[in-house]
């Protein structure tokens, strides 16, 4: 479901905006497909960051999983 919402945008890029989809319905739709497109970048670079994290603690997190990994008991 889509709603009416209202933006402010600057002179310049409403232009840009109205000469790359002249009908209101295309501008909508680019408008949300660039808004996804930003937020998905977004959520991108964030979760870079978590393997940065994992990566800074690899040595610790490592010693841990050898820990845990002792107590458990051969299949054999």
């Amino acid at each position: 479901m889509k709603v009416e919402t209202t933006a402010t945008l600057s002179e310049e890029l409403l232009a840009a905006l109205i000469d790359g989809a002249p009908d209101a319905t295309l501008r909508s739709d680019l408008v949300e497909s660039a808004v996804l497109t930003y937020l998905m970048r977004l959520r991108k670079r964030d979760s870079s960051n978590d393997l940065e994290i994992i990566n800074a603690h690899a040595t610790e997190l490592n010693a841990e999983a050898r820990d845990v990994l002792s107590y458990q008991v051969s299949s054999r």
